[in-house]
């Protein structure tokens, strides 16, 4: 049994590097500063200037 959770956990932590190389990889650079700018590529909230007469945003 206990192989087993050692097996496990050595696969779990290999997942894990994984993931994190592959995240912080430079081929993925562009893509991560485009997602850490998505909020603010938003409208602001509540502007009237920015709303027709039907309530639709322009």
């Amino acid at each position: 049994m206990g192989v087993l959770n050692a097996v496990g956990t050595v696969l779990a932590m290999v997942v894990f590097f994984g993931i994190v190389w592959w995240a912080f990889s430079p081929g993925r650079k562009k893509a991560n500063e485009e997602a850490a700018n998505l909020p603010f590529d938003l409208p602001d909230e509540g502007k009237p200037s920015e709303q027709s007469k039907n309530g639709e945003v322009k």
